[in-house]
């Protein structure tokens, strides 16, 4: 079962810091309104020098919205700026990141709106399906942002089972159980992830190591399913601080990022790894709040 997807931005999950470094601006204005017709909106993200930011903006625009887009080198430099008023509005973290800095740093950072999720697939070189898979080996990364996901991934191919009791978001693979399973799996290195593709093993690569293996985003034999529970964690979300949940200008935005052009432009950069996802503010600031509670 081949997957094509649309896509967009890669979704991150580090803890987060409560320092900000440097990071730059496209125009020295902050938000205002002009004359009469546009508004300037801040907005913070890590992604700027992608094509999907270049068109966002020129959508924006057209919608009569300015973006000044500050662009940050690194993850945790974002929310602080954001709870600074450094800047209104973001885009570049999952829900999982953002819950991870409200528990840790104590904040309230809420969500507007969704973007895209970056979906995460299981790749066997030489074949198109999971066809004969039972009893094989699977590599899957272990670092703590992809590790609960991987396994994850597995349980919704209807490959592995996890033992009752077991943290449903981040598995380990000592919650795996074995004996109800049907596939041996194996965390390694991330990047000896694509070794074990080459070497004929199923193996659940990221998309950093897809591209630089050259392995078809598109040949995965499983997949995330981004409507599944399971997922949720991993949408990409615009963030903005509690008093602006109602401003609809930044909601606006959402629906920009939402757009075919903008999406078009996700593609392209993502080679077909991400979709877009929507989903109600309602519902992403439960999800939210929820992976906030597991948290603390």
């Amino acid at each position: 079962m081949r997957t094509k997807r649309y896509l967009a931005a890669v979704a991150a999950t580090a803890l987060a810091a409560t320092s900000l470094v440097a990071c730059s601006s496209e125009t020295d204005s902050s938000a205002s309104n002009g004359d009469g017709d546009s508004v300037t909106v801040k907005i913070g993200t890590t992604d700027a020098d992608q094509k999907a930011w270049s068109v966002f903006a020129d959508e924006a625009q057209k919608a009569g919205i300015d973006l000044d887009i500050m662009r940050f080198t690194e993850y945790p430099q974002v929310n602080p700026a954001q709870v600074e008023g450094q800047i209104e509005i973001s885009k570049f973290q999952t829900i999982n990141y953002q819950a991870q800095y409200n528990a840790t740093a104590g904040e309230d950072l809420r969500i507007i709106g969704s973007g895209e999720i970056n979906i995460l697939g299981l790749y066997w070189k030489d074949h198109d399906s999971l066809d004969g898979i039972e009893g094989t080996e699977v590599a899957i990364p272990n670092d703590p942002s992809n590790q609960g996901r991987a396994i994850n991934v597995l349980v919704q191919a209807g490959l592995v089972e996890v033992r009752e009791g077991a943290p449903k978001l981040m598995p380990t693979p000592a919650d795996i159980d074995k004996e109800a399973s049907k596939v041996e799996v194996v965390a390694v290195d991330a990047s000896q992830t694509p070794n074990a593709y080459n070497e004929g093993r199923p193996a659940i690569i990221n998309n950093n190591w897809l591209a630089r293996a050259g392995i078809d985003p598109a040949s995965s034999v499983a997949a995330d399913d981004p409507n599944s529970e399971l997922a949720e964690p991993y949408i990409n979300v615009f963030t903005v601080s509690g008093d602006d949940l109602d401003n609809e200008t930044y909601a606006k935005l959402v629906d920009v990022w939402q757009s075919e052009e903008v999406t078009a432009a996700l593609n392209e950069d993502s080679n077909g790894t991400a979709v877009q996802v929507q989903r109600s503010k309602e519902e992403l600031n439960e999800i939210l709040d929820r992976l906030v509670e597991e948290y603390k």
